[in-house]
C-alpha cells in the first residue's frame, strides 16, 4: 500500500547501479543490505539511509567511494515498510514529548504532537508515525499508553507490543469463540457430551482405546494425545491424536482472520499469549482429560521395531483418560523399569494399561529417534533455562530444564505425524497431476560460504568437521561431530554456530524437504492450537479426503500465507528471547559484586563475551577492562591475545568472572574477569 513515507524522491536519475533487498540496520544507525552478484554487503551510512528502516525492503543506489574499504550506497527508494508501530519510553524535551524506541535499530526520536492526558515522562507507549519526511523529524500518535517503565507487566507487554501481538481479543473474536462454547455446554448438560450425536456418528471413535496427554505442568491447552493398541497379529495401533480446530474456527470467521494475524501463540517467561481465545484455547479445543473431544487423527500399525505396516489419516472422537506431566510419565517409566516389571495381558486395570502403553510407546521411540539418527537427522538440542519468579515478576532463581525420555517420547511421535502427512499430500497430489497445494515445513540445505567458516571455527576450537568433496556437508557429519564435543566446554558454542550457519526452516508450498530432520517430505500438522499453518494443514487434508473441489484462488493464497506465518513465528521468538535476556538481566543485577563461573562464547575487537555456566546469562568483558598488558583481537583464532604477554583468551575457554553492572533497559550485563 502507498502511503506519505512509502518512497523516497530524489533530483537525481535513478542509476542503473542499484540493488533492491531487506535492509539490516545496526544499533550504530549503519544500514547494510546483501548484494547477491557481488557476494558482499553494501554498507550505508545513517545519512544515507533517508528514513529506511530495519528491515525494510528498499532500493539502494552504490556509491563509488568507499568507506574503510567497504562498498557504500545510499537508500534511493523504500519499497515497503516492515513496521511503523514502535514500543518505547515518553520523555519531555522543552514542552513536547517524544518516544524513545526500545528496539535500538530505530535511530530517530518520535515526536509526538498531540499526546493524551495520560502520556507522562518515564512511561511506556506505543506510537505508531504517521508523517516522516526526509530530513525532518518522524511524528507520531501514541496508540497505547502503557505504563511506568520498569514495572513486569510494563515490561512483559512492551515486549508483546513491540513485535506487533495483543494480549486481548477483539471483542468480535471473544463473541465468536464464547458462542462456540456456549453451545458445547449445552450439549454437554443434556447429552453428557459437548460434541453432537450427529458429529460423533460421522467419525471414528477412540473413546474407549487407551489414551492419553502429556505435557508441561504449566501448560493450559493441550494440542495432542497417544493412543496405543494391541492387535491381533502382535502389531501395535498407535494413534497421534490431534486437536481438531478446522471444526471450530471455519474459514471467513472472525476467529480465522484473528488466528491469522497472529500467526502462532506467543511463549514469554510468565505468561501465554494464545494465537485462540481461551474458551477454546485452554477448553474446548484443548484435549483436556475425561471429556469427550474432537481430533484429527494420524493411526499407524507398527510392529514392536517402530516400522510402519499401514497408516490412517481421519476425523475422530477421543476422550483422554489421563492428563501426565512430562515428569509424571517419566516417573511410571523409571519406577517400572527399576522394577524390570512386565504386567500379564489379562485383566489390567485402567492405571495398569496406561502403564503398559508408556512403556511400550517409549521403547518404540527410541528406536524411533535411532533410525532418524541413521539416516542424518541433526540432533541441535541445547540447554534450555526456565524462571522461578515471585509475586512481583522478579526472578528468584534461573535453572536449567531437565530434558526428559518423555520429551524425546512425545518429539517422536508428532515427528512421524508430520512426516507421514506431508508424504500423504504430496502423494495424493502427484496422482492429481501436481495441481493441490500445501504447506510445508521446509529446511534447506546450508550455504557452502557458511559451512567453509563454520569448518575453520570448530577446528580453531579443536575439533574436526568432516566436509565431503563438493565442499558440502551432511546432516551424518554435523551429527558426528555433535556426538564428539558431547559434555565439552565448547558444546554449547559448536552448537550455537551450526544453527547459525544453517538455513531457517520456514513455511512454504514448494516442497525441497527438511535437511535437519533428514526428511524428504515434513509438515506441521500437531499444534493447530498455536500454529495458523497446523490449522491450513488440517483444511487441506480434510479436502482431499473428502474430495472436495480445491479453489484456484485459494489455492494461490497459501504461498502468501506460508510467508505471513514464517514472519510471525520469527516475531514469537524474537519476544521470548527478549523476555528471557530482560529476567537474566534482573536476576544478575542483584548480583552485582558476586563471582560465577562461565565460558568465553564470543571474541571481539572491543571485547569478550562470557556465558555463566548455569543461568547462561552473557555479558561482556571490555578489551581496556583486561589488566598487565594490551589485548587485541585474533580473528584467525577467534582469540584475544596480549601484545606484550601474549596471554591468550579464546573462544570455549572456562573463565571466573564478576558481574561489575547491569543495564536492564537495554538488556545488557557487564563482567570483568578474576
Amino acid at each position: 500500500m502507498k502511503n506519505k513515507y512509502s518512497s523516497i524522491q530524489t533530483k537525481e536519475k535513478h542509476p542503473s547501479s542499484t540493488i533492491a533487498g531487506v535492509l539490516s540496520v545496526n544499533s550504530r544507525a549503519v544500514g547494510f543490505i546483501e548484494d547477491e552478484k557481488h557476494k558482499e554487503d553494501i554498507m550505508i551510512e545513517t545519512p544515507n539511509l533517508h528514513t529506511a528502516l530495519n528491515r525494510d525492503e528498499v532500493e539502494v543506489e552504490v556509491l563509488k567511494e568507499k568507506v574503510r574499504g567497504r562498498r557504500t550506497g545510499k537508500v534511493v527508494r523504500i519499497i515497503t515498510r516492515a513496521k511503523m508501530r514502535f514500543v518505547g519510553t515518553i520523555e519531555e524535551s522543552g514542552t513536547r514529548l517524544l518516544l524513545v524506541p526500545d528496539d535500538f535499530r530505530m535511530y530517530a526520536k518520535i515526536v509526538i504532537p498531540r499526546p493524551p492526558r495520560e502520556a507522562q515522562k518515564g512511561y511506556k507507549a506505543l506510537v505508531e508515525i504517521r508523517e516522516w519526511k526526509d530530513g525532518s523529524e518522524p511524528t507520531g500518535e501514541i496508540l497505547k499508553v502503557i505504563g511506568k517503565k520498569g514495572e513486569h507487566e510494563v515490561e512483559m507487554e512492551s515486549i508483546i507490543l513491540e513485535r506487533g501481538f495483543e494480549n486481548a481479543f477483539p471483542r468480535e473474536v471473544e463473541a465468536e469463540a464464547e458462542k462456540i462454547a456456549e453451545e458445547a455446554q449445552r450439549l454437554l448438560k443434556e447429552t453428557g457430551s459437548p460434541i453432537s450425536t450427529d458429529e460423533i456418528a460421522k467419525r471414528r471413535d477412540f473413546r474407549t482405546t487407551t489414551l492419553f496427554t502429556i505435557d508441561p505442568a504449566n501448560a493450559k491447552d493441550f494440542d495432542d494425545a497417544l493412543s496405543l493398541r494391541e492387535i491381533t497379529n502382535g502389531n501395535y495401533e498407535i494413534g497421534i491424536h490431534i486437536a481438531d480446530v478446522s471444526h471450530y474456527v471455519r474459514e471467513g470467521t472472525a476467529l480465522d482472520r484473528e488466528a491469522r494475524a497472529r500467526g502462532t501463540s506467543v511463549y514469554l517467561v510468565d505468561r501465554t499469549i494464545p494465537m485462540l481465545p481461551h474458551a477454546l484455547s485452554n477448553d474446548l479445543c484443548s484435549l483436556n482429560p475425561n471429556v469427550d473431544r474432537l481430533a484429527f487423527s494420524a493411526v499407524f500399525e507398527m510392529d514392536e521395531k517402530g516400522h510402519i505396516h499401514d497408516r490412517w489419516f481421519g476425523k475422530g472422537v477421543i476422550h483422554s483418560q489421563m492428563r501426565f506431566t512430562y515428569e509424571t510419565a517419566q516417573e511410571v517409566i523409571d519406577e517400572a523399569l527399576r522394577k524390570s516389571q512386565t504386567l500379564g495381558r489379562e485383566s489390567l486395570t485402567l492405571t495398569e494399561k496406561l502403564r503398559e502403553a508408556l512403556l511400550t510407546l517409549n521403547s518404540i521411540a527410541k528406536k524411533l529417534r535411532a533410525e532418524k539418527t541413521k539416516q542424518g537427522a541433526i540432533d541441535f538440542e541445547q540447554d534450555e533455562v526456565a524462571f522461578e519468579l515471585d509475586e512481583t515478576g522478579h526472578p528468584i532463581r534461573v535453572y536449567k530444564k531437565k530434558r526428559l525420555d518423555t520429551h524425546k517420547l512425545i518429539e517422536e511421535f508428532m515427528l512421524l505425524a508430520n512426516r507421514e502427512v506431508a508424504h500423504h499430500f504430496s502423494k495424493t497430489a502427484m496422482k492429481a497431476g501436481g495441481k493441490l497445494q500445501f504447506i510445508y515445513r521446509t529446511h534447506d540445505e546450508p550455504n557452502r560460504e557458511k559451512l567453509e567458516q563454520l569448518g575453520i571455527f570448530v577446528r580453531a576450537l579443536g575439533h574436526d568437521l568432516s566436509v565431503q568433496k563438493d565442499g558440502s556437508v551432511s546432516g551424518k557429519d554435523l551429527q558426528a561431530l555433535f556426538n564428539t564435543i558431547q559434555g565439552h566446554a565448547s558444546e554449547s558454542l559448536i552448537k550455537t554456530a551450526a544453527i547459525r550457519s544453517m538455513a531457517k526452516a520456514v513455511y512454504s508450498t514448494m516442497n525441497i524437504g527438511h535437511f535437519g530432520l533428514a526428511f524428504e517430505h515434513y509438515t506441521h500438522f500437531t499444534s493447530p492450537i498455536r500454529r495458523y499453518p497446523d490449522l491450513l494443514v488440517h483444511r487441506s487434508l480434510f479436502a482431499i479426503q473428502e474430495k472436495h473441489k480445491v479453489d484456484p484462488q485459494k489455492m494461490a493464497q497459501l504461498e502468501k500465507m506460508a510467508a505471513d506465518a514464517t514472519k510471525r513465528e520469527i516475531s514469537a521468538a524474537e519476544a521470548e528471547r527478549e523476555s528471557i535476556k530482560l529476567k537474566q538481566v534482573e536476576y544478575m543485577e542483584e548480583r552485582i559484586g558476586k563471582e560465577f563461573e562461565g565460558i568465553i562464547s564470543g571474541v571481539t575487537e572491543w571485547g569478550i563475551y562470557v556465558e555463566e555456566k548455569d543461568t547462561r546469562s552473557e555479558g561482556m568483558v571490555k578489551l581496556r577492562d583486561l589488566t598487565g598488558d594490551y589485548y587485541v583481537l585474533d580473528e584467525k583464532t577467534y582469540s584475544v591475545v596480549g601484545e606484550r604477554t601474549k596471554k591468550r583468551y579464546s573462544l570455549g575457554d572456562k573463565v571466573r568472572f564478576k558481574v561489575v553492572g547491569a543495564d536492564v533497559e537495554r538488556k545488557t550485563l557487564d563482567y570483568r574477569l578474576v
